[in-house]
């Protein structure tokens, strides 16, 4: 693997001073040396004159379906299977090229995909997986329809979905397992767009959460809930889940305790704040959804001040993939600093991933999964939101894009 040396940087750490005007060398897909004198080079190493521009980690996405576009049920019906997977590979490259060096699937992405990926035969964003999440019947992740058509997509590799009951659980935990996953996500509320039922009802019995949870640490695996309604969000911080995804209905009471028991909060602001300002639904539809956006940005800003630890999650597939860093300006609008978005979504998302020696941070030693763009988004975090204002993403040493040849 050939070197690579980054000349005259600004480098934006999480937690850190900027440290300006240094240089990088790169080797062997790692940070070997960074240095404000000047690094000797060669002819076996690409040289890159940053001009003052700024560097940062490569950003995780805490929640994303990479393979999804839009969960459209009757795509599942009429297309080929293989149109999923070619249209998962765009989804890939827009997100890595958003500055997404690596996301947590939260469900469609399968262990061949992940493999495929880890091999580099496509561009794509470093893989943690869920397979698929557990769901009731009836529950969010539920695709029959009272037609008598299951819209679930299914093959060798994707799991069913659907179990109930503390057998069922287990069974369905183990099967996840099998299918190799990274961690284990389960639906306890409702969805926003779900066929059969809503954000407020709660799904899974603490016995059957418990059990869930039990047997994914037997293999050392973190469990992440899908949780929008409130009585959802409490039996997932009883039972002691690693995450909460979404938390719209979060109180301060389970704030305050999710902060006491370490538990994450990922809000995957954006999607809700996309979904409002689509043009697709009905007047009616389009309030109620409006309503909901402002109640979620409420409510986590409570958990925010209660000291939640929140983490960068986009939902991207269920709305366009290619702008995923926009998530990091909402989330300074629910009040964190433009600092904290940035280690929401770097240092502190890879210290849950167990992935803080390696990724999150700039610095020697580390794998160089990095982004360069042309102001410093410590005084300006919307330049991200743009993914055409990256000028460089590196992903293990490797330049994967180049806007501008530099």
């Amino acid at each position: 693997m050939s070197k690579l040396l980054l000349n005259n940087v600004n480098i934006v750490n999480p937690n850190e001073s900027i440290k300006y005007n240094h240089n990088i060398l790169i080797d062997n897909n790692k940070i070997l040396e960074i240095s404000k004198n000047k690094i000797t080079s060669s002819k076996d190493i690409k040289t890159i004159e940053c001009a003052d521009k700024f560097i940062l980690p490569g950003f995780i996405d805490m929640h994303n379906h990479i393979m999804a576009n839009g969960f459209d049920k009757v795509d599942n019906m009429k297309n080929p299977l293989a149109m999923h997977f070619y249209n998962g590979l765009a989804n890939m490259k827009n997100t890595l090229h958003s500055g997404i060096t690596t996301l947590r699937d939260c469900g469609l992405a399968d262990f061949g995909v992940k493999l495929a990926a880890s091999k580099k035969l496509f561009l794509s964003p470093k893989l943690h997986i869920s397979v698929t999440p557990l769901s009731i019947t009836g529950g969010h992740y539920d695709f029959y329809f009272n037609s008598g058509f299951d819209m679930e997509l299914l093959y060798p590799g994707m799991p069913k979905a659907i179990c109930d009951g503390v057998e069922g659980v287990l069974k369905k935990t183990r099967e996840i397992m099998r299918a190799r996953a990274d961690f284990i996500k389960v639906m306890v509320s409702g969805g926003v767009l779900s066929e059969n039922d809503s954000p407020t009802v709660p799904q899974f019995n603490k016995k059957e959460l418990k059990t869930i949870l039990c047997e994914a640490k037997t293999r050392n695996l973190k469990v992440s809930a899908h949780a929008h309604g409130l009585d959802g969000i409490k039996n997932a911080i009883d039972v002691g889940l690693d995450s909460i995804d979404h938390g719209t209905f979060i109180d301060k009471q389970s704030a305050i305790k999710m902060h006491k028991k370490d538990i994450a909060l990922i809000p995957t602001l954006s999607v809700v704040d996309t979904i409002s300002k689509g043009s697709t639904f009905d007047e009616e539809k389009k309030s109620h959804i409006k309503q909901l956006a402002k109640v979620h940005k409420e409510n986590i800003a409570i958990a925010y001040d209660n000291g939640v630890n929140i983490l960068m999650g986009t939902d991207c597939g269920v709305t366009p993939h290619g702008n995923n860093l926009r998530e990091l300006e909402l989330l300074t609008q629910i009040g964190l600093s433009n600092e904290e978005a940035i280690a929401s979504g770097t240092i502190n998302a890879a210290k849950f991933l167990n992935l803080d020696n390696e990724i999150g941070s700039s610095n020697e030693g580390k794998i160089a999964d990095m982004i360069l763009v042309n102001d410093n988004p410590i005084d300006n975090i919307k330049i991200l939101s743009d993914s055409t204002n990256i000028d460089l993403v590196i992903q293990d040493g490797i330049i994967v894009k180049n806007k501008d040849n530099l």
